[in-house]
């Protein structure tokens, strides 16, 4: 996991327990800016204190810095979003492809093996939402069914032979197996933890400054509602950046829509046509 002990601590959270800390860190870090501040104006009192122009660019610096470190990070969290999402989409493509052409094969490969996808497509819409405590069964039975699905399609070797579909046969049940370890890592990769604590590092050294230099009631409100908003948009990134456990996960809309065709399609709906006597019938 490219996340490490930090994205394993932030998934332990809620999203608005990762805001609230968020909110918390910064809040604490202003007012210790602010307190070094009251320390330098008792240390310099009676003395020259220009320097507010060089703190403005100090403070526009460090926050035009944040706003590109929040994009990459948002970038970095969104484009694995959009890969869990493409592979789901991929997948279901997939278990269909493979359930289609085993309807070419002779019996009893045909009905083993409609059967066997049928089950592979439960597990898989069930490894989708499982709990962690149920994560590790799930994934063993995945496992197993992948084993099971693997034999009888070479148990079915010399049926596919026959029917002349042995190449596109077993290139579609590769792909599905490529794509069950493609999706397992997905759900693993985070954002790596060097962003991440620079980013929660640039936060904290952001707030801190501009505690430091913030002046009055009415700016201490305009900087707690900025600290708010980077909380939110730094608690959406978390969110995206656990798969298993958070709010903003990848549809299964189309393992779903997968999972009623096969149910409405078994392998007998497509002997329509086949001839009388059809080894396949």
């Amino acid at each position: 996991m490219e996340g490490g002990w930090l994205s394993s601590s932030l998934s332990g959270l809620s999203l608005s327990g990762v805001i609230l800390a968020l909110l918390l860190c910064m809040l604490t870090a202003a007012l210790a800016g602010y307190g070094a501040r009251q320390l330098q104006r008792r240390w310099t009192r009676g003395r020259d204190q220009s320097g507010g122009n060089q703190e403005s660019y100090l403070v526009g610096a460090m926050l035009g810095l944040l706003a590109l470190l929040l994009a990459f990070s948002f970038s970095m969290a969104v484009d694995r979003y959009e890969e869990r999402r493409h592979l789901v989409v991929a997948e279901a493509n997939a278990i269909g492809t493979a359930y289609l052409r085993a309807q070419l094969l002779d019996q009893p490969h045909r009905a083993r093996l409609s059967q066997l996808l049928v089950d592979y497509t439960e597990n898989r819409i069930a490894l989708a939402s499982a709990s962690p405590d149920r994560l590790e069964p799930q994934l063993a039975e995945n496992d197993r069914q992948l084993t099971t699905i693997w034999a009888a399609v070479a148990a079915a070797r010399d049926s596919a032979r026959a029917q002349g579909i042995s190449t596109p046969l077993l290139l579609a049940f590769n792909q599905l197996i490529d794509l069950d370890t493609e999706r397992k890592v997905a759900r693993q990769v985070r954002v790596p933890q060097p962003v991440l604590l620079l980013l929660l590092s640039f936060l904290v050294l952001t707030a801190a400054v501009l505690g430091f230099v913030l002046e009055g009631r009415r700016a201490w409100v305009h900087g707690i509602v900025l600290f708010l908003l980077l909380s939110l948009y730094v608690g959406i990134i978390a969110d995206l950046n656990r798969p298993t456990s958070g709010n903003i996960t990848e549809s299964q809309e189309p393992m779903l829509m997968l999972r009623q065709s096969l149910k409405s399609q078994p392998s007998g709906a497509f002997d329509r046509f086949a001839a009388p006597g059809n080894p396949g019938s």
